[in-house]
């Protein structure tokens, strides 16, 4: 009896939190035909609701906003309008913490993590995944040997994490994406599709 109670919930676990997460990705994002006017809403124009229509407003939304970013025109005006926003109390300080970790997991530029590296911690004995991030100029030029800046995340929330100047040399490359890790993370090593070799690279310090 213990087998097959233990079977079914194997089943229905992870196929009700999919659908109670699928729910509510889904009903927030309906929210957003309630920025249309009330005539144009589908409810009024169809008479009956229609879940997920409001995906289809979302991803508009993103897209033209995007594609007007991209513009001379579009990045003064939200360079004005971002600057304005970063000045009102307290809803400037939320903006500029959640913004800087949307890019750093988001974008492609310098901001983002650049590479997976292992790293001793929490103690010499054991390794942990870190991702490399940017050293500032201040602190590089007050150390004698070449350090590297390391984002430690916590699990099973990779948002949370511990930021550290490490040895260079006391770290190890891996050659896994940061997709990869941060699944791993995620999952608490459950989920993780890493490469045999990328493994086998904890015996080769990165001492170049």
């Amino acid at each position: 009896m213990k087998k097959f109670f233990v079977t079914g919930l194997l089943v229905w676990v992870p196929l009700g939190i999919t659908v109670w997460v699928l729910n509510l990705i889904i009903s927030t994002m309906d929210q957003t035909l309630l920025l249309l006017p009330e005539q144009w809403r589908p409810d009024r124009l169809l008479g009956f609701h229609i879940p997920g229509l409001g995906i289809i407003l979302t991803l508009a939304v993103v897209l033209l906003t995007g594609l007007l970013i991209r513009n001379v025109f579009g990045q003064r005006l939200w360079a004005a309008s971002e600057k304005g926003m970063l000045h009102v109390p307290f809803v400037g300080s939320i903006y500029k913490g959640v913004k800087q970790v949307s890019d750093t997991l988001l974008s492609g530029n310098g901001n983002s993590f650049r590479k997976v590296l292992l790293v001793r911690y929490p103690h010499p004995q054991a390794w942990s995944l870190a991702f490399q991030t940017n050293v500032p100029r201040e602190v590089q030029g007050r150390m004698d040997e070449e350090y590297v800046a390391v984002f430690i995340p916590t699990t099973p929330s990779p948002v949370n994490g511990f930021y550290f100047f490490v040895r260079k040399a006391d770290t190890i490359v891996l050659d896994m994406t940061v997709d990869v890790a941060l699944r791993s993370i995620v999952s608490m090593g459950v989920v993780s599709d890493v490469d045999a070799t990328a493994i086998h690279k904890i015996y080769t310090p990165n001492i170049s």
